[in-house]
């Protein structure tokens, strides 16, 4: 493909984003940034919502996985859709009866401000790390396979797109972010339609065809039974739901664009829709991946060696220019809406948990601002940092080590809740970093020896659940019950 075509494509798109941004930014303040004013239309919401939780990790890992393991990942995406019913039923009244901005109040309300301060931290470690992965899967895609050949360096081309993001998040937060989203979900879903619809065009097969095409090389295995395996049903289902829960409904971003409806009726419209909407998105997800190999089985061309080259491979270097022209908007589409909600919410975080930014009354509205901008560029610093890192580092499909991340760095988030909801007991609060420190050590050391101790049994990413078990075990441990009945064991 044409470098100058390329090039005129990102700078449209980019400017597109830079447009809008501009409009929805007319007039926004403080409130607008954080929450979109509370008047973000739920349709919208759940809309765009998809695109940020599919991500180039969905757009390219996804596809890419199934010549391994099929259709398993069907198994964690049922799994997801139960967590999303939880979120709607159980969070999110909880977070529209608090009138929350930041998520993480509730622990400053429900235990103490070091706990506060420590749920907060530990979603900007996990969110930082796990968005860096999917920005980084999207522009090595595209370093790779277009910007290496004209001889542009990888610290460039990172430098200039986490430019973009910044540039365009920068004023309008949330409120912007609900409209960008939307065109990027659009566009990253019409190349996913689009791409299927040209693979079958070069195979000269109707759609039935192709499904009778993929069927023969039994690409398409969904459940798997064998109690083992990394890929079991209930553990890949209760992955999913709790994975779920910790990184949709415990996470900042996601629940920022929630909290930006008017109401919690919408936002529980928002998230009943979005979750259905999402299975079956996965599920073209799922059926282009069997597209993929199909097509290279019949045409005899060899799998690289990475699953999450497959795709990039045959649309940009054997279906053609206007399969790679499909593919390149899908995967900028796929790479924003990564990016983007995470920047605003780790600005988010940040200024309200950690500096205390809207209860400090000696700033004015204008220092406020100021900050807040300083602190958004930081991130965005973090992010080229954290983009150089995975290029050196990196050498597993970017899905499993975002939820391999996940395990590690939501279990206590999802421990710490788990308490709070589940039991009265307070805790010594002073402690709570400590147990939130030494779960996530301990869940490591298990997870290095879970076939010697368990008979053979791989831990996969229900890691997270021993991660959030070993936290809540832990404040119990520290409980003021349990304190005080230490006290009087040993006063007697």
């Amino acid at each position: 493909m044409s470098p100058i075509l390329i090039l005129i494509l990102v700078l449209t798109y980019f400017l597109s984003l830079l447009w809008v941004a501009r409009v929805t930014s007319r007039g926004a303040d403080a409130h607008a940034f954080y929450i979109g004013g509370r008047q973000s239309r739920w349709y919208v919401v759940a809309y765009g919502m998809i695109g940020t939780s599919l991500s180039g990790v969905t757009f390219v890992s996804v596809p890419g996985e199934v010549g391994i393991k099929q259709w398993a990942y069907l198994q964690i995406v049922l799994g997801y859709w139960a967590g999303y019913i939880v979120i709607a039923l159980v969070l999110l009244p909880l977070y529209y009866r608090l009138q929350v901005t930041s998520i993480y109040s509730y622990l400053l309300e429900r235990f103490g401000s070091v706990t506060y301060r420590t749920g907060s931290a530990f979603f900007i470690i996990s969110r930082t790390l796990g968005a860096t992965a999917r920005i980084f899967l999207v522009v090595n895609m595209l370093q790779v396979f277009v910007l290496d050949p004209l001889g542009i360096p990888f610290m460039v081309t990172a430098a200039v797109i986490v430019l973009f993001i910044l540039l365009y998040t920068l004023r309008g937060g949330v409120k912007t972010i609900v409209w960008t989203d939307l065109i990027q979900t659009t566009c990253m879903l019409a190349s996913l339609v689009l791409s299927i619809w040209l693979i079958a065009e070069k195979l000269q097969l109707s759609l039935s065809g192709l499904m009778h095409t993929i069927s023969q090389y039994e690409l398409t295995k969904t459940f798997f039974w064998e109690w083992r395996d990394r890929n079991f049903f209930v553990k890949q289902f209760l992955s999913g739901m709790f994975i779920t829960i910790a990184m949709t409904g415990l996470d900042q971003e996601m629940m920022q664009k929630n909290l930006s409806c008017r109401n919690l009726s919408d936002a529980q419209k928002n998230m009943f829709t979005f979750s259905v909407v999402l299975v079956v998105v996965n599920l073209l997800f799922l059926f282009l991946g069997a597209t993929l190999y199909a097509y290279m089985f019949e045409t005899g061309i060899a799998a690289p060696a990475r699953s999450d080259d497959v795709f990039p491979m045959l649309a940009l270097q054997h279906l053609g220019q206007i399969a790679a022209l499909i593919f390149l908007v899908g995967l900028i589409s796929a790479l924003y809406p990564s990016a983007d909600g995470a920047l605003t919410a780790l600005t988010s975080a940040f200024c309200i948990d950690i500096l205390g930014l809207p209860q400090r009354q000696n700033l004015s509205e204008v220092e406020r601002t100021r900050i807040r901008y300083l602190v958004h560029i930081g991130f965005a610093v973090i992010f080229l940092l954290c983009l150089l890192v995975f290029r050196l580092a990196n050498k597993t499909a970017i899905i499993t080590t975002v939820l391999t991340i996940a395990g590690y760095t939501y279990g206590p988030l999802l421990g710490l809740y788990a308490f709070g909801l589940l039991t009265r007991s307070t805790i010594a609060d002073r402690k709570s970093w400590l147990v939130c420190v030494l779960a996530p050590l301990i869940s490591h050391g298990i997870s290095l020896n879970s076939e010697k101790w368990f008979f053979g049994y791989q831990l996969g990413f229900e890691l997270l659940l021993v991660n959030a078990l070993l936290t809540f075990l832990g404040l119990w441990l520290i409980s003021r019950k349990n304190l005080n009945s230490a006290k009087v064991v040993a006063e007697s």
